[in-house]
């Protein structure tokens, strides 16, 4: 028997499917009759997968940020939907009302925080790791533990030896 789907925006039984493969991430979309038509799907020119996305994640269009356009180009919000794309740097703070909404939809954050490259990730948790000893150190040393900041000492020795290594 066939999977029955839902219209992911209203609940009901969908009879729109839409598949989106971008990469090698493929997306499906299921919609009712009303909300595709709402949407703009019945006309191909008319809709954009991104807005339907951004639709379904909750970013709810406001009539403000809807008549907002770029001080710099001219563009407006209904360019932006239409052609999916900005028409300047600057939109993306005029639009940030739109785009912030969608981005937080699709994604964990509305800001990309980019990758930290390996041989810094193991430079950075070295540092860490000999911060955390240096810590440990003086509250042996506090304590008179002696024994414990001797056996800290050496590990901090052997572990400041490695980074100055990682360095050169």
């Amino acid at each position: 028997m066939a999977e029955s789907h839902k219209c992911q925006i209203c609940g009901k039984p969908a009879t729109v499917h839409l598949t989106q493969i971008s990469g090698n991430k493929i997306q499906k979309f299921d919609l009712c009759d009303e909300c595709a038509k709402e949407k703009g799907i019945t006309d191909p020119d008319g809709f954009s997968l991104g807005e339907i996305k951004a639709g379904l994640s909750g970013a709810h269009k406001h009539a403000h940020a809807e008549s907002v356009s770029c001080g710099e180009c001219g563009f407006s919000a209904k360019d932006f939907k239409k052609l999916g794309h900005f028409g300047c740097p600057s939109c993306y703070e005029y639009f940030s009302p739109i785009i912030t909404p969608m981005l937080q939809g699709m994604h964990k954050e509305a800001e990309h925080k980019g990758k930290i490259p390996q041989r810094s990730l193991a430079r950075l948790s070295l540092k860490k790791k000999i911060t955390l000893l240096e810590d440990q150190l003086d509250d042996a040393v506090s304590e008179e533990r002696f024994e414990d900041a001797a056996r800290l000492r050496d590990e901090l020795a052997s572990m400041r030896a490695s980074l100055e290594d990682q360095l050169s």
